[in-house]
Formats: structure tokens, C-alpha cells, sequence
């Protein structure tokens, strides 16, 4: 056997080695990563759940096609999916919120109810800002965020297995060949 050869079969048994190691780490990460999509997909789902939000349903004036046109094929669901969740925060809860105090957010309006504690119309602006606020930044962080962590948690599980499996099979190749 010529040095050429030999030192040939030695970097393929490097890289069938390094090629088993990284495929066991691939299906690690993989492994994780589903477990994260599987537990994040069914926290989403129940918490939502919990919560019993609904959209209006159809042909309620609370959903006038007019002025949600986008929401009407959610009417009379249960919000329970990270879509639906954007959907009802920013097309329902944010078009409402716009509406309290003409389009001003709440801290400008805590700003001038601060100046003006006894009008009564600014502190009832006020409340109605932070609650709709607050409920719909929970619904786009836990609801909406949190959900695509686990979709994007999903894939990247789903190309770990792929990129994993390929290697072996490279590995394989190489085995072969010695």
C-alpha cells in the first residue's frame, strides 16, 4: 500500500468518524427541537383555549365586513392558534383601540390624564387603553410569538433529522470504501 493511499483511507476514516458524530449531534438538536415545537404548539393551544376569546360571529355587527374584512373567516371561532391570535389582537383589539381616544396610544393618553386627573373621559380612555393594550401585547407575545417559536423549532427539528440522515448515509458511502 502506497503512503498516497494510506493517508487517503486515513482522512476517510476521519470523515466516516466525524460524519457518525455529527449525525448523533444532529439528531440531538433534533430531537430537542421537536420536543420544543411539540410542547410550545400545545401550551399555545391550551392557554389560548383557557382564556375562551371569541371572534364575533358572522353577520354580527361587532364584525361588520366593511371594517374587518380580513377577520370574517375567523367569525365565531375560538381563538386557539398563533394566527388567530394575531388576527384578534391587531385586526380586532387594535382597530377597537384606535378608536378609544383618536388613534393616540396609551402613554400619550396616561400622559394627559397625569396633567388632567379629574377628567373623567381621559382616565376612562386611559383604562380602556391599557387593558386592550395589555391584552392584546399578551395575545402577540405568548399567543403569537411564542407560537412561531415552536413552528420555526419544528422545522429546524424537521432539517436536523434530514441533515442527520444524509450523513449517515455519506458516512455509509465512505465505510464502504475503506
Amino acid at each position: 500500500m502506497t503512503k498516497s493511499n494510506t493517508r487517503n483511507q486515513a482522512t476517510k476514516r476521519v470523515f466516516l468518524y466525524l460524519s457518525v458524530l455529527v449525525a448523533i449531534l444532529l439528531f440531538a438538536v433534533g430531537g430537542l427541537a421537536l420536543w420544543a415545537h411539540n410542547f410550545t404548539s400545545n401550551m399555545v393551544k391550551t392557554e389560548l383555549s383557557a382564556q375562551k376569546i371569541y371572534f364575533p360571529a358572522k353577520g354580527s355587527p361587532a364584525l361588520d365586513p366593511t371594517v374587518y374584512p380580513d377577520l370574517q373567516k375567523y367569525a365565531g371561532q375560538l381563538v386557539d392558534s398563533p394566527a388567530k391570535a394575531k388576527a384578534y389582537a391587531n385586526g380586532f383589539i387594535g382597530r377597537h383601540l384606535k378608536k378609544v381616544a383618536d388613534g393616540k396610544v396609551y402613554a400619550e393618553v396616561s400622559a394627559e390624564a397625569a396633567k388632567d386627573p379629574t377628567n373623567q373621559k381621559l382616565q376612562q380612555q386611559k383604562a380602556s387603553l391599557f387593558q386592550g393594550e395589555t391584552l392584546r401585547g399578551m395575545l402577540l407575545t405568548s399567543g403569537y410569538g411564542f407560537g412561531t417559536v415552536g413552528t420555526i423549532a419544528g422545522i429546524a427539528a424537521y432539517v436536523a433529522f434530514v441533515a442527520g440522515g444524509a450523513l449517515l448515509l455519506v458516512a455509509t458511502l465512505l465505510r464502504t470504501r475503506l
